[in-house]
């Protein structure tokens, strides 16, 4: 996140109201929620774990054993059956 300077985006007199709170602290403004994007959204990680793990179900169902899918995606055996377990669920 960058920083922005308040005497370049707020009128003088909300910079001295908000002096009387936290004069030459740092204060960090939330999003307003409709705003606030979720996990992975901007980087786009969480649809990248969606496609992996739907892939990682269709090769489960299609014959691959757990011990196959732990090497071929470098995770444990309990994140798969995690995986295997809630893309099942997703699918019914």
């Amino acid at each position: 996140m960058k920083y922005a300077k308040a005497q370049d985006v707020l009128p003088i007199e909300i910079i001295e109201i908000i002096q009387k709170y936290v004069d030459g602290k740092y204060l960090y403004v939330p999003r307003k929620d409709e705003n606030h994007k979720s996990w992975g959204e901007k980087s786009g990680i969480k649809n990248d774990l969606k496609v992996r793990n739907n892939e990682i179900y269709k090769k489960y169902v299609d014959g691959s054993t757990i011990k196959e899918l732990t090497q071929e995606y470098y995770l444990s055996e309990k994140s798969i059956r995690r995986i295997i377990k809630q893309e099942k669920h997703i699918c019914s």
